[in-house]
């Protein structure tokens, strides 16, 4: 694998250039993941694109694997990130969701805003 990586420098040195913008990628998605850990309510957002994109993954592998020649397995082991990535996320967008009615019911107020008499 270490030679691959040496010919494919050595011949294609911008290859390796875009591997450093995919890095740099999953590091700014990781930082957008902060902002449920200081605040899940305001940030649930971040909860439900990364629901999105785990959802997004089946069909990305489903049609571009075959296109680009990735064997079929591959394809498998990719749209397993999507079906494991979501299930973490389900739990925390429910959990979010509790957070926010047990926060309105202290408040007073129903999840639209509006005051509710008790």
């Amino acid at each position: 694998m270490n030679h691959g990586l040496q010919v494919t420098n050595v011949r294609y040195p911008f290859i390796l250039y875009g591997t450093d913008w995919l890095a740099f990628a999953h590091l700014m998605i990781a930082v957008a993941f902060i902002g449920p850990l200081r605040d899940p309510v305001r940030n649930i957002w971040v909860i439900q694109s990364g629901m999105i994109a785990c959802v997004c993954i089946i069909p990305l592998a489903a049609i571009a694997g075959p296109i680009r020649g990735i064997p079929f397995g591959w394809s498998l082991i990719d749209m397993s990130f999507g079906v494991v990535g979501i299930i973490p996320l389900i739990i925390v967008c429910r959990l979010t969701r509790r957070l926010e009615r047990e926060r309105a019911a202290v408040a007073g107020t129903s999840t639209n805003g509006q005051k509710v008499s008790v």
